[in-house]
């Protein structure tokens, strides 16, 4: 009999789904689209559709993966399992580098829609987002745990939302503002590299599928539930974001969008407010900054909480310092993995632009998803859900996906990984020594 303790499997489908939306619905909606538009134009409705198919890919991998090894940690422990403990240990370092800039892209968000909807300055905004993070992180040091019934409660807030601003700025679409679509330019190849970094850009608002996946354990019947629900939470967000998207480009154009997520703009990080302000509805600005502040909040203290216990793994794998997987009095929380990633994430702050910690989260996760199709390659034939070019296709995707953001983005992301790779291989040759 095995000494192992195995999680309770009591999600269905519903909650399945309704954690994926809840893990997708957030920063990606209310603030990359901004940033990507800026990119991309009008086209960016092109890269959705690009995104959600490179994403479908993935997320037919992380299925199978889940199906054939149904342990939660998602690719760090399918590394381990069907590659190597090098690539194992990439995964995991990738995830909680990517996980934690779009963390600190939720807390910039939630500070730049507060102060939006307050309708003051941007002077204020770094110091509401670390108070943010600070506050999250007390409320995980007590204790708190995760609750389905919560996350129903911010998806639906936030869907209610959604709905509200497709609702009401669809009258006051403007068709001029998608002429051209491709813009105009001496360069015919620039829409094209707009649209792939728009494409990889977008591609990090559908990675809360993963957390579909890493429920492995959780989940009733994961061969058969997993995969409808990854599908399900595709299809509902590519179509979800290819409505805000449409209105908000309708209403305020490519331009404006991108406008409200730069640095000189006072209402940065705010773009779906600031399309909200040109409709002829009272007090549509306050209604959609409640929703991204409710969204963003949740999306925060879930990562919190999640990294930290991705902390807690490496920490007792020995991959990160034995010091991460230290617990508190009562056995619940993994205090200094909960003060580390808060700590991580903070310093992701202070960057205090939203565009290039969305953009170190775009490279850094299409590195972590490149390791998932690289490790649906492996499974056996027989034990194949879907065929392997799905998988190849994943992988060569992510792969040159990943290299069309900003350079000094992709180089500072390899740089870490080299660091993370060097770590690992001190640490496995010093514990090597002391056994």
């Amino acid at each position: 009999m095995s000494g192992v303790l195995h999680l309770t499997r009591q999600v269905g489908l519903f909650g399945a789904v309704m954690l994926g939306l809840g893990a997708m619905i957030g920063t990606g909606v209310f603030v990359s689209i901004g940033i990507a538009a800026g990119s991309a134009g009008p086209a960016v409705l092109i890269a959705i559709v690009l995104a959600a198919l490179v994403a479908l890919c993935n997320g037919l991998s992380s299925a199978q993966l889940a199906a054939n090894h149904p342990v939660s940690g998602g690719t760090y422990e399918y590394g381990y399992r069907y590659l190597t403990p090098a690539l194992g240990f990439t995964a995991g370092w990738m995830f909680l580098l990517a996980k934690s800039a779009s963390a600190a892209t939720a807390a910039l968000g939630f500070a730049g829609y507060s102060l939006s909807a307050l309708e003051l300055g941007s002077d204020g905004m770094l110091v509401l987002a670390l108070a943010a993070v600070l506050a999250l992180m007390a409320l995980v040091l007590t204790g708190l745990r995760r609750s389905n019934a919560v996350n129903i409660a911010i998806v639906s807030i936030s869907l209610a939302t959604l709905l509200f601003f497709i609702l009401a700025g669809a009258p006051a679409v403007s068709r001029a503002h998608f002429s051209p679509v491709f813009g105009s330019g001496a360069d015919p190849w620039a829409p094209v590299a707009g649209v792939l970094h728009a494409t990889a850009l977008m591609f990090v608002a559908y990675t809360g599928y993963g957390r579909i996946a890493t429920l492995g354990e959780e989940v009733r019947d994961p061969g058969r539930t997993i995969p409808r629900a990854i599908h399900l939470t595709l299809l509902v967000t590519m179509l979800l974001y290819l409505l805000v998207a449409a209105v908000g480009i309708g209403t305020l154009g490519a331009a404006g969008l991108s406008a409200a997520v730069s640095p000189a703009d006072t209402t940065r990080a705010a773009p779906l407010v600031a399309a909200a302000r040109h409709l002829a509805v009272p007090h549509a600005g306050p209604i959609l900054a409640l929703g991204a502040v409710t969204a963003m909040l949740g999306v925060l203290l879930n990562l919190i909480l999640g990294l930290s216990r991705v902390l807690l793994a490496m920490g007792r794998r020995g991959d990160l310092p034995a010091i991460l997987a230290r617990l508190d009095r009562a056995q619940t929380t993994p205090y200094v993995a909960v003060l580390a990633v808060s700590l991580l994430i903070a310093g992701l702050v202070l960057i205090g632009d939203v565009a290039s910690t969305w953009s170190f989260s775009a490279f850094t996760v299409l590195v972590y998803y490149a390791l998932t199709n690289l490790a649906a390659l492996r499974i056996p034939a027989q034990q194949r859900l879907y065929p392997r070019w799905i998988a190849a296709v994943g992988l060569l995707s992510c792969l040159f996906l990943a290299f069309w953001v900003e350079p000094r983005i992709w180089v500072m992301g390899l740089a870490l990984l080299a660091a993370g790779l060097a770590w690992h291989g001190l640490a496995r040759r010093w514990q090597r020594r002391i056994r």
